[in-house]
């Protein structure tokens, strides 16, 4: 049987996260997986569970989620996404398809991936919490230094023991990772992107690296608390853990394992 790779997108606000939560007794909870399996047995009537790359939380956004599922199915590759979508809720979105090898494994073959979350602060023409973007950025009422964030951003590129900057049920052995790239733009006065790329996460880290440069932009932070943050996993060290509605997985890479890669690279 064939097996399809789809490039998915999806506003996280009223998910319960990407990973299928079905209580017992209770009626399964909202979730992007679910939904998204539910529309592959609409659409071809059976198929395997349908895999995800990151397992995103609840309130998490994704732009380039990446998912497979191996179906029979008379329905063109370059049909199915229209098929899918068909039968998919408003909130989310099979962006492309295409067919893979039988061994391919969203999971243990992504190489790299990146995650971005967006900040607001109030700006003189702009003093206000943004209302039509409230549901993917967060708020803070404190002006932020850019330059000092990008400062405390560059001490955490590298392969490094992020147990600082992990929550504390995050259920893996180890808690070493490697940041290909920490990158801090202002694309507009009062707008600050965090963008995050690496081999892999721990869970919450992406937030927690995102409140950590926050702090620095506050002056409360700077490279040298990031270093001993690193060096201790001490993970009082590190900033506060920021809500989920301003993070987004942006893109999933598959490929050679890069020695570097830039927080941009495309999907």
């Amino acid at each position: 049987m064939p097996r399809f790779r789809l490039l998915v997108a999806y506003d996280g606000t009223d998910f319960h996260g990407w990973q299928r939560q079905e209580p017992p007794g209770l009626a399964p909870l909202r979730t992007v997986q679910g939904e998204l399996e539910r529309a592959v047995r609409d659409a071809v009537g059976a198929g395997s569970p349908v895999v995800g790359a990151s397992r995103t939380d609840s309130g998490v956004h994704a732009e380039g989620q990446v998912a497979a599922f191996t179906a029979e199915t008379r329905i063109p590759v370059d049909r199915l996404a229209h098929a899918l979508n068909a039968r998919l809720p408003d909130d989310m979105q099979v962006r492309g398809t295409e067919v893979v090898e039988d061994s391919f494994d969203p999971i243990s073959d992504c190489t790299s991936k990146c995650y971005r979350y967006r900040v607001r602060f109030p700006t003189a023409k702009d003093p206000f919490p943004p209302l039509f973007e409230r549901r993917w950025t967060w708020w803070t009422v404190h002006r932020l230094d850019v330059d000092a964030m990008r400062s405390a951003a560059g001490a955490l590129v590298g392969t490094h023991d992020f147990a600082a900057f992990a929550a504390a049920a995050h259920g893996r052995e180890s808690t070493v990772r490697s940041i290909h790239g920490c990158t801090v733009s202002m694309p507009r006065e009062g707008a600050i992107e965090i963008d995050v790329a690496g081999n892999g996460f721990l869970y919450n880290m992406v937030r927690i690296v995102a409140g950590t440069l926050v702090e620095a932009g506050r002056g409360r932070i700077d490279a040298a608390r990031v270093r001993e943050a690193l060096a201790g996993g001490d993970r009082r060290l590190a900033g506060p853990t920021l809500p989920p509605c301003g993070l987004c997985l942006r893109w999933i890479h598959y490929g050679p394992k890069p020695e570097a890669a830039a927080a941009d690279e495309p999907a």
